[in-house]
């Protein structure tokens, strides 16, 4: 059935919601959202600024936690175990008062599906949606999936009929420029509507005062002025000055200066996150080495030997100043699948490093160009600066470009660099997200972000079998069995685990999240 309430104005509701305190947030952090259309871009700085004013069925809390949101409950049908029931929260307005139904979640599903898409991954198991009713939601999937709500948390849901009237319905191309109307408006169901766009300039939200949570969350922030700033110093001068509010992104090498002002504190926490560095495998011969007619890359020594000459801890104490936590693999503590063992398997030694240089004939060395962002990651640019130096010890001569994310990215999606920087989340909290996007070999619909071109056909069919294994002990075995081939395999150069910091005013009460999605609806600025 369709929606049952027409537009309602937004000054109709303003006129029947509470009187709360009009507050601003001032925020800044390194980079700005790529993109505002919520299924284009799987990026986290992406993701923040959408929950703002997105929701999906559901989120996590700082603890890791389910919360429910568009969704009240969830549970796999007593019918058939191929399928899981959501009940939505009924009396959800959009933005533009139109109400959110289960037709607009059948939509979503539908839409986040498509090849532009960048969150196909998450729902790659999912063989149908049906709105059995206004507001419960059948997710039918090819096999028992008993991870599916993991894969939720950051799927917005959009308004069908906005989307079509707007001509929206298909998913940005990102990597192919394209500018939509989903790029730079918004009609989400979330706490805060879109004021004004200027992208990596400025972005301002507004508080939604028919927000079906005006009940259950803080919401004393009433307007956020969000502000991108990439140079690491003025950032933290606009925090010092009180130019903002809120801090994210803080550089390392000013957390006793910010800790120790007047009326501005820091909060830290680990991070849910791995930095590591991806490397072209697959080619017999790549563009961005001086090696002719052979890919160093694709000899396993080669990567083995890279790995051994980054020094872990020194670009921890130095790079770093001890915000950070070395890595062996690339899956954080915090994700199914992790073992201490494997994560201590990363080692300097830089003679056993070029003792295998030389067996692979490269004892010469070479010269290759890494690709790296400089406003996405903590200290990113810095961090690949130290890498040069060391991989020099080897006489692998590095040829750094630092670039801004927006362009970065696509040369990873596009399979258009060789050797690059990447940092990688798991909202899932389980491996099976990193092997789909990075481990998986590249398909339509799935390792659209593994730039290695590895493609190993029994490991993929491993993969893909973990959607709908419901015997978690073969499950997890078989995770641990694809992990061996990864290690082994030297897929990824692992860095480091990202640690939070987050400098903010005193007033401003929030703690750190480990997805680094802060959520302007729970703020207090007392």
């Amino acid at each position: 059935m369709k929606k049952t309430t027409a537009l309602l104005t937004v000054a109709a509701l303003m006129s029947s919601a509470a009187v709360v305190n009009a507050e601003t947030l001032r925020w800044a952090r390194a980079g700005d959202a790529l993109t505002l259309d919520p299924h284009s871009q799987n990026e986290g700085p992406s993701h923040t600024m959408r929950h703002q004013m997105y929701e999906p069925l559901i989120i996590r809390d700082t603890a890791g936690n389910f919360v429910p949101t568009l969704a009240t409950d969830w549970a796999p049908s007593a019918d058939n175990p191929n399928v899981w029931v959501f009940n939505l929260r009924e009396g959800v307005k959009f933005h533009d008062g139109a109400d959110f139904t289960a037709e607009d979640v059948v939509f979503s599903f539908e839409r986040a599906k498509q090849p532009n898409s960048d969150m196909k991954e998450l729902i790659g198991s999912i063989t149908a949606v049906r709105a059995v009713s206004d507001y419960v939601v059948e997710i039918e999937t090819d096999g028992p999936n008993p991870i599916l709500p993991s894969n939720l948390t950051n799927l917005f849901m959009m308004d069908k009929d906005w989307t079509e009237a707007n001509n929206t319905v298909n998913v940005q191309d990102f990597e192919g420029g394209e500018i939509t109307f989903a790029t730079t408006n918004v009609n989400g169901t979330g706490a805060y509507t879109l004021v004004s766009r200027e992208p990596d300039v400025k972005t301002v939200m507004a508080r939604n005062e028919a927000y079906w949570g005006r009940d259950e969350f803080p919401l004393e922030v009433s307007e956020i002025v969000y502000t991108p700033i990439q140079n690491a110093a003025t950032r933290v001068a606009a925090l010092l000055s009180g130019e903002i509010d809120f801090l994210q992104d803080m550089p390392v090498q000013d957390l006793a200066r910010v800790g120790d002002a007047d009326g501005l504190v820091v909060k830290q926490a680990p991070q849910n996150r791995v930095i590591f560095f991806g490397m072209n495998q697959g080619a017999d011969d790549i563009e961005a080495d001086d090696v002719d007619g052979a890919n160093p890359l694709a000899d396993v020594r080669v990567r083995k030997a890279m790995s051994m000459a980054i020094n872990r801890d020194a670009i921890q104490q130095v790079v770093m100043r001890g915000q950070s936590e070395p890595a062996g693999m690339i899956a954080p503590p915090f994700v199914n699948g992790w073992t201490a063992e494997m994560d201590g398997e990363s080692v300097t030694d830089v003679e056993g490093a070029k003792a295998l240089m030389a067996e692979a004939g490269y004892e010469d060395g070479f010269s290759i160009r890494l690709d790296c962002p400089n406003d996405r990651y903590i200290n990113d640019e810095a961090i690949c600066q130290a890498a040069v130096g060391m991989l020099g010890q080897i006489g692998v001569t590095v040829n750094l470009d630092a670039i801004p994310k927006a362009q970065h990215f696509p040369k990873i999606t596009d399979g258009a660099t060789d050797f690059y920087m990447l940092g990688w989340g798991v909202p899932t909290y389980d491996s099976e997200y990193i092997f789909n996007f990075l481990v998986h070999g590249r398909e339509d619909d799935i390792g659209t972000w593994n730039g290695t071109g590895y493609d190993n056909d029994e490991l993929d069919e491993t993969i893909k079998s973990l959607a709908s294994n419901t015997d978690l002990d073969a499950r997890n075995a078989d995770i641990a069995g694809i992990w061996r081939v990864i290690q082994d395999e030297q897929l990824y150069i692992p860095i480091h685990h990202q640690v939070l910091n987050w400098g903010m005013a005193e007033n401003v009460g929030i703690e750190v999240d480990p997805e680094d999605q802060p959520r302007v609806k729970y703020f207090t600025m007392q």
